[in-house]
């Protein structure tokens, strides 16, 4: 019967990287850097750094626990399974399906202004042809819809590239002015860096989407932790290389001000417009939005498959292998939603939920851990990596909110 059709193991180690790679790098990068400057100063590529360590080891947590539960709803069934508490477990799936919502919107309307500038189309007519595009491609298959996200992801770190490869000259000035990049100990100096970081952490948000396609992957229990580390460690290298390039090429007033800061970098560096930067986005929000709107109904399927939505989301096509309902749910659920938001408010949020969401799932492989510390075939980190996931989530969630209350 079609309720006992079951979801398609397709992807390779290759594809969940490149699958994971274009999540985390999504848009985020492309207009970060500036705001993550506006708190840290020429301290940027440290707030980043600090951000990358905080989200190392939830990550670390994160494959191990894909490996010892290879299933849909990855976060919500850790917590399960870690803390037994089905409310909890369902508000964390809530949690990651609302994140991916607002974020696949504000991706969405990205797409809107980067779109305008090559053809001034209707604001409503550029959004439902785009959302009904990535409902069809993510309802055709997850084969097809990961090689077009692993393809975008190739132009995604091509645009990267670029923009290191232009500003190679002021990278060679590092080693002179390496002194007025590293701060010093003093408080004033690293609440500004840890509020960087607070909203750099955004960036590095997508690892997590991963383990919701654990059903679709071969070998999940080798290739998703070898994944999440690879995309995460590649993530990471072009970050730091992006935010040393913009402090280094940019007037800190410029960058904290611009809009487009990797824009401002190439058209400073070349003299040229930046076009092909502005078509290089283009194609980075919408991977993002794809990967947000497969990502959120491998959830729902999940969490309707183990009785904790109606039924009806785990319907999953006998013809093409794929959610429809719940996909569909989602494609309308960021349509419906894909109204101006504020960046930097957006990425505050989701930050915040997602933080809370990293620290309940360490809290739950300390749980795991205790009760069967090592399981065959399986990748087992120290106890201490969760304890330390677990804090620096709870330290940044603290930190944040007292600067809010402020």
């Amino acid at each position: 019967m079609a309720e006992d059709v079951t979801l398609k193991r397709t992807l390779s180690l290759a594809q969940i990287t490149y699958y994971g790679l274009g999540t985390i790098l999504g848009a985020g990068i492309y207009v970060l850097v500036g705001k993550v400057a506006g708190s840290a100063g020429l301290y940027a590529p440290v707030a980043f750094l600090v951000a990358g360590v905080v989200a190392t080891f939830t990550a670390l947590a994160f494959a191990e626990l894909s490996a010892r539960y290879p299933l849909s709803a990855g976060p919500a069934i850790y917590v399960q399974e870690g803390l037994g508490l089905r409310p909890l477990a369902i508000l964390v799936g809530g949690l990651i399906v609302l994140t991916g919502v607002v974020s696949g919107a504000t991706l969405v309307r990205g797409f809107v202004g980067y779109f305008q500038l090559f053809l001034p189309l209707p604001d409503w007519l550029i959004v439902t042809s785009l959302i009904f595009g990535l409902w069809a491609l993510a309802a055709w298959g997850i084969a097809e819809s990961v090689r077009v996200a692993a393809l975008i992801t190739l132009i995604e770190v091509a645009g990267l590239l670029l923009i290191i490869a232009v500003a190679g000259g002021r990278l060679g000035e590092l080693p002179q002015r390496l002194p007025e990049l590293l701060p010093p100990f003093e408080p004033a100096v690293w609440h500004g860096i840890l509020l960087g970081s607070f909203l750099a952490f955004y960036a590095f948000i997508g690892f997590e989407d991963m383990v919701t396609v654990a059903e679709e992957v071969r070998e999940p229990r080798r290739n998703l932790p070898r994944a999440i580390l690879l995309a995460l460690g590649l993530a990471t290298a072009l970050y730091l290389l992006v935010a040393l390039a913009a402090v280094l090429s940019l007037p800190l007033a410029q960058l904290v001000q611009s809009p487009a800061p990797l824009a401002d970098m190439f058209r400073q560096a070349t003299g040229r417009e930046p076009l092909l930067i502005g078509l290089i986005s283009l194609f980075a929000v919408t991977n993002g939005a794809l990967i947000q709107i497969v990502m959120g109904s491998r959830v729902l399927y999940g969490m309707s498959r183990h009785g904790w939505l109606p039924r009806a989301l785990g319907y999953v096509s006998p013809r093409t292998r794929t959610p429809l309902i719940a996909t569909a749910a989602m494609a309308l659920a960021v349509q419906g939603l894909a109204l101006g938001v504020e960046l930097v408010t957006l990425a505050q949020a989701t930050s915040f939920s997602i933080l809370i969401v990293f620290a309940l799932v360490n809290l739950a492989l300390i749980r795991v851990k205790r009760r069967q510390p090592v399981v065959e075939g399986v990748p087992s980190y120290p106890l201490w990596v969760p304890v330390a996931g677990c804090a620096s989530c709870i330290a940044l969630l603290a930190f944040q909110l007292q600067d809010w209350l402020n």
